[in-house]
């Protein structure tokens, strides 16, 4: 209430005043309270790192599970920077909140957060700006994940999956033959192989790329692995081979989107001639340095995956001389880039072989 004293002029003194009913503000109040009281232990007890920072990207709150993460008292992180060397968290801090930079606001990276006593340990940040009404920075709040288990799955995954991949190249009178394999992640989609009939005279090399990457990718990559040994161990011509591994991997991506390109290379010394399919895979590369002549094996043919029924079909060539260079390669042979975002390209993969020859 509000209250005042007057004084008439026979000196009698009256209390007026006027009471205010806030009922509803005091309730509104105590919803308030438990809401922060719900939120904060919701924060605390929460298996993920929580943290608050200013525009100058200063821890302004934080739970135990980050204070945990850090090595160190909240007391002492608070008015610390832990995501200085993160540009990820920063940009979020320095755009506008205008319409075009929304989308911005939320960002999910990777790191390496490092703790009070040097430890460093690999996590998943998920963060989001938080904004005034006139769009300005407020500051930053994210949540921030302990990845390390993960992280060491994904390397036994790659390990696991590396020993999928030929450990040596078959050693055949009249060929010089290497294949190697760098994933850019710990597991891929990538692979590559020798297949042989079990003569002397034969020798088929496949590569494959499917698409994505991560743990989905290797996972349909060692099933299409062990299907395309199995089949090539039984009597069938390089078409057939092809087609049934196409049917096999169209029932296992089935409403996945996943699909798989292949080159598949097939050297008969008997006859001094090749056969090749190419199911939506890069061309392969013959180069012939007597002539410094390249020739790409192309031809049409339909990613696997995508068409149960597609007909597959070989092309041939004879004459196959000494010294000539066979290439099979992925897309991230070429596609790599540089520092300076320059991908390596197939001039410079040509001239490499020249080189090399």
């Amino acid at each position: 209430d509000r209250t005042s004293v007057v004084e008439d002029e026979q000196g009698v003194r009256y209390h007026q005043g006027i009471v205010i009913d806030i009922h509803e503000r005091k309730v509104a109040e105590e919803k308030l309270r438990k809401s922060e009281e719900k939120y904060r232990q919701i924060v605390e007890t929460t298996c993920e790192g929580f943290v608050l920072l200013d525009t100058s990207m200063r821890v302004i709150d934080l739970n135990t599970a980050f204070a945990k993460m850090m090595a160190a008292p909240a007391s002492e992180l608070i008015g610390s920077k832990p995501f200085a060397s993160f540009e990820g968290v920063a940009s979020l801090l320095t755009s506008d909140g205008s319409e075009a930079s929304n989308s911005a606001d939320f960002h999910e990276f990777e790191g390496q957060l490092e703790a009070l006593d040097g430890t460093l340990t690999p996590v998943l940040i998920h963060a989001n700006s938080l904004r005034g009404d006139q769009g300005d920075s407020l500051g930053l709040m994210a949540f921030v994940t302990d990845i390390s288990e993960h992280k060491k799955a994904l390397v036994l995954a790659g390990e696991v999956q590396k020993s999928l991949l030929p450990e040596v190249a078959p050693e055949v009178a009249g060929f010089d033959i290497a294949g190697r394999n760098i994933a850019c992640e710990e597991v891929g989609g990538d692979y590559y192989d020798y297949l042989s009939s079990g003569s002397s005279q034969d020798l088929a090399v496949v590569v494959g790329d499917i698409s994505g990457h991560g743990v989905d990718s290797a996972l349909l990559m060692s099933s299409a692995r062990a299907f395309l040994r199995m089949r090539a161990s039984q009597p069938g011509s390089g078409p057939e081979i092809i087609s049934s591994l196409n049917r096999h991997l169209c029932a296992d991506v089935d409403q996945s989107g996943h699909f798989m390109t292949m080159f598949y290379l097939h050297f008969n010394q008997a006859d001094n001639e090749i056969d090749w399919i190419r199911a939506g895979h890069d061309p392969a590369l013959l180069y012939d340095p007597g002539e410094d002549r390249f020739q790409e094996l192309g031809g049409a043919g339909l990613a696997l995956g995508v068409d149960a029924d597609y007909p597959f079909s070989g092309r041939y060539r004879t004459n196959l001389e000494r010294g000539q260079i066979f290439l099979i390669y992925t897309d991230g042979l070429w596609e790599a880039c540089n520092s300076s975002s320059v991908p390596y390209g197939k001039e410079r993969l040509k001239n490499c072989l020249r080189r090399h020859s």
